[in-house]
């Protein structure tokens, strides 16, 4: 604009008093101009009457601000003081020197605007520029750039203080560009301020991410890494994804929005300019990352990160990068969160593979919990946590169930209604029918032990080790209650089929009615056949397992009672005959058969013997009572 002001038709004629007004004016901005660049662009010298300033000092600082602002001023009036001359005489001498010294004023705005940025490097810093926007929430009216939550909200806050951790930025930084660049986009001159800006701010983001630990990769180049190199590399992304959106870029949209608030294209392209090469390669990472082949279900935790926080940051990423020539970015995120979920659905469904396909035959030893359900539902309680991201990942997905559908994925059993209409979402019902996957392979498993009662013991074990991770995790929410009540009664059932097979034949053998009295010969058949069938269940029952404590209890509480009460009663009724001879058959008194039970069921613990009357090994009540809390340890993954 300013090269070509003075090329324009001749105006018509004036009176020569305008055409010496328009002249005298011109002059007199000259003038002020030309002793203003003379003094802070010409060096100090000895025989100078006029001070000049130091070495340290510049034209836009805190002791010269004044002389900045009129000078600024002068430069504009001049500006329109030609454009009058052009109308009254377009070729008046005047306008060669005016318009050779608003290029001198031009040049020395430039080095100022160059310098200002340069000297407040750590001022200007993204962060800092970030937080002060947000507490003065400094935007432009056409764009706004938001925090979304509050728990960042108080992030922004805690880390307010670190504007006025730098020494020698100058606090009027922002305001100096702003004045600056106003001055230099209204005579013509944006080109050369926004070249000296886009330098700058671009080696600015570029060492920022280079210090987050972002490098650029081909898509070739991850799929070379081991896993082990990638889930470092997918760790540094994980910290510096957020950084830099919420301070880089935010602060670099906020710092262009303040000092080219006169021209919204400038904005746009600078901003642009400055921060989408770094963008592109922050947000490309993901998508190359789940572009690798052969990724196991156990890497799928970090992807479903990755996922996380780019949905998370998505609304702020589309409120920063709002502009049109930002959409490259815009639609990077859209595709790398695609590609993760693509990548997640996979192993989702090679995790569900592989419970299918799990061959395995060896019984565990005691009755133990298998570690296919261990593995299963520690992976489905991670899983959990990610609540959102999965409820996004597979809202129209669609279990492939066999016709007819099994009863155990409705909660009613039998309901006509489709198995979807039962679950609060699709991720709810896709979790319940892995668990029933699980627990269909699991009663398979079952089968190979030798003695049902530890086949059934099998069976309320995993169970009950399946409700308890429900019931400790995120996935109490997805399952809800009724799931679990469903399956809290299926332990139940377990557990009683397990006690009816396991003591059944020792309560047998006590009378239908303990308070019936029997001949001394009687009585002491039936303390004999006890005793046989007690030692027979205790030694068979000692290699035996209950991992949950609660489970454990309530078990050895509920034969405990049966057996003492009826051995109580059946002792008192015929104590005067288990006295002399007899006596020696009485070799378990009722408060040793609780001891003994409460031995029961830590696996290798029991010693499989069963001594004399007076010497049983356990160290009870009698109730077989123990610790029933259980623990949720931490997870880590």
């Amino acid at each position: 604009m300013g090269k070509h002001l003075f090329r324009s038709s001749p105006p018509p004629e004036k009176q020569p008093a305008h055409l010496t007004l328009a002249e005298t004016a011109v002059q007199e901005c000259m003038s002020n101009i030309n002793a203003v660049i003379s003094k802070w662009t010409s060096p100090p010298s000895s025989s100078s009457s006029s001070p000049s300033p130091s070495q340290e000092e510049f034209l836009f600082s805190t002791n010269s601000r004044r002389e900045a602002e009129e000078f600024v001023e002068a430069v504009r009036h001049l500006q329109s003081t030609m454009h009058r001359l052009v109308a009254v005489n377009p070729s008046s001498d005047k306008l060669i020197y005016a318009q050779n010294l608003m290029q001198s004023a031009m040049k020395l705005l430039e080095s100022e605007f160059f310098r200002v940025l340069k000297a407040n490097r750590e001022y200007l810093d993204p962060e800092c520029v970030s937080v002060r926007s947000y507490r003065s929430s400094r935007f432009s009216t056409s764009t706004t750039v938001s925090i979304s939550d509050s728990e960042d909200e108080s992030t922004y806050e805690e880390n307010a203080e670190e504007e006025h951790r730098f020494s020698g930025g100058d606090t009027d930084a922002m305001d100096d560009l702003k004045m600056i660049a106003d001055c230099m986009i209204s005579t013509g001159y944006a080109k050369e301020c926004v070249r000296a800006y886009k330098t700058v701010r671009r080696s600015i983001v570029d060492e920022t991410l280079h210090n987050l630990g972002m490098e650029r990769f081909t898509l070739h180049q991850i799929q070379k890494m081991d896993w082990e190199v990638l889930e470092s590399k997918i760790k540094t992304w994980l910290k510096a994804v957020k950084l830099a959106v919420r301070s880089l870029f935010f602060g670099e949209r906020i710092l262009a929005d303040h000092v080219f608030s006169s021209s919204g294209p400038i904005v746009e392209s600078s901003f642009t300019e400055i921060t989408q090469e770094g963008a592109l390669v922050l947000f490309t990472f993901p998508e190359n990352a789940a572009k690798i082949k052969k990724l196991s279900p156990e890497k799928m935790f970090r992807f479903l990160d990755m996922y996380e926080a780019l949905a998370n940051l998505f609304v702020e990423i589309e409120s920063i990068f709002y502009f049109e020539s930002a959409a490259p970015v815009r639609s990077q995120v859209i595709n790398s969160l695609s590609r993760l979920g693509d990548a997640v659905r996979l192993m989702m469904n090679d995790f569900e593979s592989a419970i299918q396909k799990e061959t395995s035959k060896t019984p565990i030893i005691g009755g133990g919990v298998h570690p296919l359900t261990r593995y299963v539902m520690n992976y489905l309680s991670f899983l959990a946590d990610y609540n959102e991201s999965i409820a996004a990942i597979f809202e129209n997905w669609q279990p492939t169930t066999p016709a007819p559908l099994p009863d155990s994925l409705f909660l009613n059993g039998g309901d006509e209604a489709h198995p979807a209409d039962l679950y609060s979402s699709p991720v709810s019902l896709r979790i319940a029918w892995v668990i029933l996957l699980t627990l269909c392979k699991i009663d398979g498993k079952a089968q190979p032990y030798k003695d049902v009662a530890l086949s059934y013991l099998f069976l309320a074990n995993n169970l009950q080790y399946v409700v308890v991770k429900v019931r400790s995790s995120s996935l109490k929410l997805l399952l809800g209650d009724e799931w679990l009540v469903k399956h809290e009664e299926k332990v139940k059932l377990y557990a009683d089929k397990f006690e009816k097979l396991a003591w059944g034949k020792v309560m047998d053998l006590l009378p239908e009615n303990p308070a019936e009295e029997f001949t001394p010969e009687e009585a002491k058949e039936v303390v004999t056949r006890f005793n046989d069938e007690f030692e027979t269940s205790y030694r068979k029952q000692t290699s035996w397992v209950i991992p949950d404590p609660k489970l454990r209890d309530q078990i050895k509480i509920s034969v405990s009672q049966k057996l003492t009460h009826g051995c109580t009663e059946f002792h008192q009724m015929n104590r005067s005959g288990l006295v002399g001879e007899n006596e020696a058959v009485l070799r378990y008194t009722p408060e040793d058969i609780g001891n003994y039970l409460s031995d029961l069921y830590f696996g290798s613990r029991g010693s499989g013997s069963v001594s004399t009357k007076g010497s049983g090994s356990g160290t009870g009540s009698g109730t077989g009572s123990s610790t029933t809390g259980t623990s949720r340890g931490g997870r880590s993954h």
